[in-house]
């Protein structure tokens, strides 16, 4: 909205110009975001105090979250606020690009919220039941992917990392393979965000990661130099991811060990959510899954936790998500939550080395 009154004052004050740049627009949507977290952070936590928005630790989780109990959840709620705020005031508002990206973030957001008042209403840890959550998932993670089928006329080839060519046109399979990346994506950031600090810290590597892909995707110069595909106004979503960015740092800054405030499912599901809406947008389907190594990794431990026990009766881990079973191993907390994130940069590092190694 701001921009709306910027751009026709340009010709009066050519200075104005810069603010076309989209790595400055970018920069100053990380700001905005930011100071926004710092500035209303600490008053939204007194706020879900008053109102008793309290986590429920789960019953069956290691015996040192116990303590836990009773800290402010819903903090994703700032996040997402402070994300729109921003992206009102920096964003190209005129790109359908950018608006089902804001539609993707807060139609996810709107589950989790669902699910964690469930939760406060109840004060226990079960909110939606699994395949209420799901089926929600499913039908809002459809309607994006058929409105990338047929409205965005989105391209169905598969790039696989390290590949510099398609390695197939996948035509309507497309459709069933984007709707499982945006719910399990979802999913696998919601399972991750089990300890102080360890979601919020992971998302910054793979919003930082998606911010240089959208950026080098939006420019035909740069992605034609790369071979990978030039996507016409991706690089408008890099003013988002730099946003989510600022949001995460400032979210951080309160859900460090020992946590103020969780995100809870408000702001794990709207940040996994998309984060897969905008693989989808520049092509980067698979390529997200290495950015995000971690957020697979932990998915991957409950899925052959669950699979495992139903087959042999015995347990892989000592207990899933991955995070719990190093925490059950003897690690501190906050030694997991630094390793992971030294995981998180690694996979973020080598998400980007494919860019020429192909």
């Amino acid at each position: 909205m701001f921009l709306e009154f910027i751009y026709p004052l340009v010709k009066y004050w050519t200075a104005l110009n810069v603010f076309q740049y989209i790595t400055l627009r970018g920069a100053y949507a990380a700001l905005t975001t930011l100071l926004l977290c710092f500035l209303f952070g600490q008053k939204i936590i007194e706020a879900l105090r008053r109102l008793k928005i309290g986590q429920s630790i789960r019953e069956d989780g290691p015996a040192t979250h116990l303590q836990k109990g009773g800290t402010p959840t819903m903090g994703g709620v700032l996040i997402i606020i402070s994300v729109i705020i921003s992206m009102l005031l920096w964003q190209n508002i005129h790109s359908s690009k950018v608006w089902l990206t804001l539609i993707a973030f807060i139609a996810f957001g709107a589950i989790g919220f669902l699910d964690d008042l469930l939760k406060i209403r109840r004060r226990n840890a079960t909110g939606l039941s699994a395949w209420s959550k799901l089926i929600l998932q499913f039908v809002i993670a459809l309607l994006i992917v058929l409105y990338l089928y047929f409205e965005e006329k989105t391209s169905t080839v598969l790039y696989i990392p390290f590949f510099k060519n398609p390695v197939a046109d996948m035509e309507w399979l497309w459709i069933p393979f984007a709707v499982l990346l945006l719910v399990g994506e979802s999913n696998a950031v919601n399972l991750t965000d089990g300890l102080d600090g360890l979601a919020s810290g992971l998302l910054l590597f793979v919003f930082i990661t998606l911010a240089i892909l959208t950026y080098l995707s939006g420019r035909s110069d740069y992605s034609h130099y790369l071979g990978i595909p030039y996507i016409a106004g991706a690089g408008e979503l890099t003013v988002f991811c730099l946003a989510a960015v600022g949001a995460c740092v400032g979210f951080l800054w309160f859900n460090a060990h020992p946590a103020d405030v969780f995100m809870g499912d408000t702001g794990s599901l709207a940040l996994g959510g998309v984060i897969a809406t905008i693989s989808l947008l520049i092509k980067k389907e698979m390529l997200v899954l290495i950015a995000g190594g971690v957020f697979v990794l932990e998915a991957a431990s409950v899925i052959i936790q669950v699979l495992y026990y139903k087959l042999k009766k015995e347990r892989v881990f000592k207990m899933a998500p991955l995070h719990h079973h190093f925490e059950l191993s003897g690690w501190a907390e906050t030694k997991v939550v630094t390793r992971f994130w030294i995981l998180g940069g690694l996979f973020a590092i080598i998400a980007l080395s494919t860019l020429k190694i192909q």
